[in-house]
């Protein structure tokens, strides 16, 4: 079963393009054109669907015409229309991750360098102007800018980001 803290999100399909089943999708990472992973991966239904990349075609460059391998219809496509597009982190060097997406954090432990552990990474919102980490702790979530300026230091191995943050900004989560 793939799991989310296993992905990268990196882009989105949009609407289907033709009979045939081929999707327009609009992509804010190019992994997969620089992989050997032949596979995207949707969430339907709250689980995580690879479906085989039978070929593409880039159309701009942040958009690209994809063919997957058991979508052969227009009805079939539009199933997957409007839904977020998913690559295994697994191919792709962390470095390349981190510089791109938040979402690579996923899974990670937050921890602040005065007050300690805050919690895990359980989502990245990237709804609003201002990207938060979903941070879970005994059932409860606090929400958290993800700042570049906050970072002190990443543990790729140990999966933990260190964290300086501002005073009072933990308090806020509270109320």
């Amino acid at each position: 079963m793939i799991k989310r803290d296993e992905l990268i999100k990196i882009g989105k399909f949009n609407k289907p393009h033709g009979i045939k089943g081929e999707l327009s999708f609009l992509f804010t990472d190019d992994s997969f054109d620089e992989s050997d992973c032949p596979f995207l991966i949707c969430e339907l239904d709250g689980i995580f669907v690879p479906f085989r990349l039978e070929e593409y075609r880039f159309t701009s460059a942040s958009n690209a015409l994809v063919k997957l391998k058991t979508i052969d219809s227009e009805k079939k496509a539009h199933r997957l229309a409007n839904h977020e597009v998913y690559f295994p982190k697994t191919h792709k060097k962390a470095e390349e991750v981190e510089a791109y997406s938040w979402d690579y954090f996923i899974g990670f432990t937050l921890i602040d360098e005065r007050t300690g552990e805050i919690g895990r990474i359980s989502e990245v919102d990237t709804s609003t102007l201002n990207t938060l980490f979903l941070v879970e702790k005994a059932g409860e979530t606090t929400y958290i800018p993800a700042a570049d300026d906050m970072i002190t230091h990443i543990d790729d191995e140990g999966r933990k980001i260190f964290v300086e943050l501002p005073d009072g900004l933990l308090e806020l989560n509270e109320n």
